[in-house]
């Protein structure tokens, strides 16, 4: 452990000086190109968010914080509409979340958002991706959380009984965890700004497990009437197939498995965190995938499109290779979660990541969505300091 830590903080110090950053190629796949290419819109719109959830690595014990009206050491200058409501982090420990509610304001669109930081390190990462699934259950209709000391009051809340039922659907217990400590902090401002502001869009952004806290949250705030739409960048598979499924139906429209309009998944070449954990473990992708096909910043609109379903084998789903852990159990839809339980605890210890997810790519790949994420500092990562970012000129320029 020891070793890994120094080498985060040698690359964090490379980083901070400007040092090239190695970059190994993720596998000698060559996925087929696709016609998918997405619009010049919403290009900017995935590039704006970006830099959106990157701020949200100011908040947290290493981050220096973010002041009203909307000020930090990153990106914050690049939204003067922004008004930041609160900041949140539940602690410091695995389970734990943090990010920040903003409201954005004309001539921005107006938007609530959310944003959820990922993690700082690839160890903990690594742990993180690695833990036994529980069986998921909508919320009922009446908020059933202990309320925390000082926390208004969450009411009760509707609940769409389409919805009420998730069959055969098991989630990831540590994101779970993280979302259930994190929602009591949230919900009573969300509903006040809902209440304030009915024709903000409620916005989710989430980098890497802020992105499968946001996915989790998300299907909560549906089921409360506040219709999201939800970006992730590199979110790791969040629960098993009848979870996908779940999911897909909530943010479908009319039974469609493209359901990009409301939910945007982006994922990149050289990532291998969306392809973990592992299939084998019995964890499913969902649809809304947007790929970027462009191993090195910066991509253009050319370099990211659309995929079909919720495992296109010509997006990063292609790049998934053999198993190296044969004999794990497969946790399907109707499986013995007890079972599963049972067979990790004599495991543990001995399972570890296959080798053909590197860390190089955990650390470096998996920031690089259209910036490389990660660092609050000014203007971002220093790789940033001397290039603006290069918008199709076709389309219109401003997000």
């Amino acid at each position: 452990m020891n070793t890994v830590l120094l080498l985060i903080s040698s690359c964090l110090l490379s980083l901070v000086l400007g040092a090239p950053a190695f970059q190994a190629p993720f596998t000698g796949v060559s996925l087929a190109t696709s016609s998918q290419n997405i619009s010049v819109e919403l290009f900017n719109d995935l590039e704006e968010l970006s830099r959106v959830v990157d701020i949200s690595y100011c908040v947290g014990i290493t981050g220096t914080g973010i002041q009203k009206p909307f000020l930090c050491a990153s990106r914050c200058q690049d939204f003067p509409s922004f008004e930041l409501v609160t900041t949140w982090n539940t602690g410091p420990f695995m389970s734990d979340s943090c990010g920040y509610v903003a409201l954005s304001h004309p001539p921005s669109p107006p938007r609530i958002i959310l944003a959820f930081r990922g993690t700082y390190s690839v160890a903990n990462t690594i742990v993180d991706l690695s833990t036994v699934p529980q069986e998921y259950i909508p919320y009922p209709g009446d908020e059933d959380d202990e309320e925390e000391e000082g926390s208004k009051s969450l009411g009760k809340r509707s609940i769409n009984p389409k919805m009420a039922e998730c069959t055969n659907c098991t989630v990831h217990a540590g994101f779970m965890t993280s979302w259930r400590h994190t929602r009591p902090k949230l919900l009573p401002y969300i509903k006040d700004l809902v209440q304030q502001y009915p024709d903000y869009q409620v916005t989710l952004v989430g980098h890497s497990l802020g992105g499968a806290v946001a996915a989790l949250a998300s299907l909560d705030f549906d089921a409360r009437g506040w219709n999201p739409k939800v970006t992730t960048f590199g979110e790791p598979r969040i629960g098993n197939e009848g979870l996908m499924q779940y999911l897909d139906e909530t943010f479908s429209d009319h039974g469609s498995t493209n359901i990009t309009s409301r939910y945007r998944r982006v994922t990149h070449v050289d990532d291998p965190v969306p392809l973990l954990p592992l299939t084998e473990w019995g964890y499913k992708m969902h649809a809304g995938e947007v790929y970027i096909s462009k191993s090195e910043l910066s991509p253009e609109v050319k370099d990211v499109r659309y995929c079909e379903g919720d495992e296109d084998p010509n997006c990063i789903a292609g790049a998934e290779t053999t198993t190296e852990n044969p004999s794990l159990p497969s946790i399907e839809q109707s499986a013995d979660i007890e079972s599963f339980k049972d067979w990790w605890k004599g495991t543990k210890g001995r399972l570890t990541i296959p080798a053909r997810y590197h860390i190089w790519q955990l650390f470096f790949a998996h920031r690089d969505y259209f910036w490389r994420l990660g660092l609050c500092v000014p203007g971002g990562d220093p790789k940033d300091w001397y290039r603006k970012y290069a918008h199709d000129e076709e389309g219109p320029t401003e997000l």
